[in-house]
């Protein structure tokens, strides 16, 4: 018998641009479609009408697309709506649907009047009491109901993939709205009702879900479908413990990949927060989706660190061929920097961009230090004539040891000095070619070159 094709969604709502909690979701569903040789499709669930925009789900794409995770297939919920208005009238005549008029206000009133008497805060179904007169007599001062979904009074519950076997005694979740009161549909129903077109095997999502999954299950199979696998992921927190949500702001994909932060890096720490086998720098999507594991990922909260993905970040640039960067590099406007450029300074870099400092260090113009201008003075006479190479430093800095007797690090020190204006850097046996004689010459003159 032939296993059932993997398919995996991710639903944002293009209300915001996307943060880095949001993309470790979308992040864990590509992977896992693709280590089973399955489909990721992206859902945006844009029924909010007033809050979504063009511009936040073109950003959704962009960054979904600078992360790899491509998609298969997208859909937008505010094209689909004739399939909500179809299951939920379908709802409506089986009964598991019903009318309610409450006023937010009042429900408001009701959940703390049974917060107060120790209750949970459901709904008490009064609407399920009103007559077809009342009814009537209700719609009659214009007001129009909002339809809620009514759960059955069997035990709630579902084996999930991440948190294991979970169990939510009846009467402690509400019945819940399934559309407004202007018919517009809520993601309760829509969410279902699309998983079950997409045919999604695995709904993988964040623990603040849980309480949807639990009316959701019963959704699936008022419409006479079977529920879908369900993964809940322990929510991220920041190093100092504080709910991400709170930070979105500073945790915006964008503003990562501004930052000069490589997808892969990204994409290693947040495949591998709150696992068994924790955070390793890959460089490719296909090996992190080797090592993807839903019983793997922990109920604790997974904990985000913006020095532990810096690290990373330089872990990977460090490791980088020119091939992979000589565009990027362009980009940045070093489009004559050659290779040799790129291997020198990128021990030097925790990210490609800051190969621009590098740059203009090399290009000039640098303002040279000269703590010792006898000793400049010296080691300029003594420059080396004919073609420099990686061989010059040495022969130079030996020739002037054996003139001025400054050796060591007071020798190297005042040359780098004199020579970049600052006191670290790259291998000067490697800089001191790109910088080249005349540059060479100029600085240690004193001269801005």
């Amino acid at each position: 018998m032939t296993a059932p094709a993997i398919v995996t969604r991710f639903a944002p709502s293009p209300t915001g641009y996307l943060h880095v909690g949001n993309l470790r979701t979308a992040l864990i569903n590509w992977l896992f479609a693709r280590r089973h040789g399955g489909r990721f499709v992206l859902r945006l669930d844009d029924t909010d009408l007033e809050r979504s925009k063009p511009e936040y789900a073109r950003a959704i794409r962009e960054d979904l697309a600078w992360m790899g995770l491509v998609s298969a297939e997208e859909v937008v919920q505010s094209d689909r709506l004739d399939r909500y208005a179809a299951a939920l009238a379908a709802l409506q005549a089986s009964g598991r649907a019903y009318p309610c008029y409450e006023t937010p206000e009042e429900l408001d009133l009701k959940r703390k009047a049974r917060r107060a008497a120790g209750k949970p805060p459901v709904y008490d179904r009064a609407a399920l009491k009103l007559s077809v007169a009342d009814r009537a007599a209700l719609a009659a001062t214009g007001k129009r109901p909002h339809w809620r979904f009514l759960l059955n009074d069997e035990p709630i519950g579902w084996p999930d993939a991440v948190k294991g076997v979970i169990a939510i005694p009846p009467g402690t979740v509400s019945d819940p709205v399934l559309a407004r009161g202007d018919g517009r549909p809520l993601y309760t129903l829509t969410s279902v009702v699309d998983d079950v077109a997409l045919g999604i095997s695995h709904v993988i999502r964040g623990e603040d879900h849980v309480a949807n999954t639990a009316s959701q299950v019963q959704i699936f199979r008022a419409l006479g479908a079977a529920p879908p696998t369900f993964a809940h992921l322990a929510l991220m927190l920041d190093k100092g413990g504080e709910g991400l949500s709170k930070r979105v702001g500073s945790l915006a994909v964008r503003s990562f990949r501004e930052a000069g932060i490589e997808p892969m890096a990204l994409a290693s720490l947040l495949a591998g927060l709150g696992t068994a086998h924790g955070v390793i720098a890959k460089t490719t999507l296909d090996e992190l989706a080797a090592r993807i594991e839903l019983g793997e990922f922990g109920r604790a909260a997974a904990r985000f660190d913006d020095a532990e993905l810096r690290a990373l970040n330089a872990k990977l640039v460090r490791g980088l061929p020119f091939s992979n960067v000589r565009d990027r590099l362009a980009k940045l406007g070093l489009g004559d920097a050659p290779e040799a450029f790129w291997i020198a300074v990128r021990a030097n870099v925790a990210a490609v961009n800051e190969a621009r400092d590098w740059w203009r260090v090399v290009t000039g113009p640098v303002a040279p230090v000269i703590e010792d201008a006898d000793f400049v003075g010296q080691a300029a006479e003594l420059l080396p004539p004919g073609a420099w190479d990686d061989t010059t430093w040495t022969s130079w800095t030996r020739a002037i040891k054996g003139v001025t007797k400054v050796e060591g690090a007071p020798l190297f020190k005042r040359l780098r000095l004199a020579l970049t204006g600052l006191d670290h850097g790259p291998e000067m046996r490697a800089l001191l070619p790109l910088i080249g004689p005349e540059r060479v010459k100029a600085r240690l003159a004193g001269r801005a070159a």
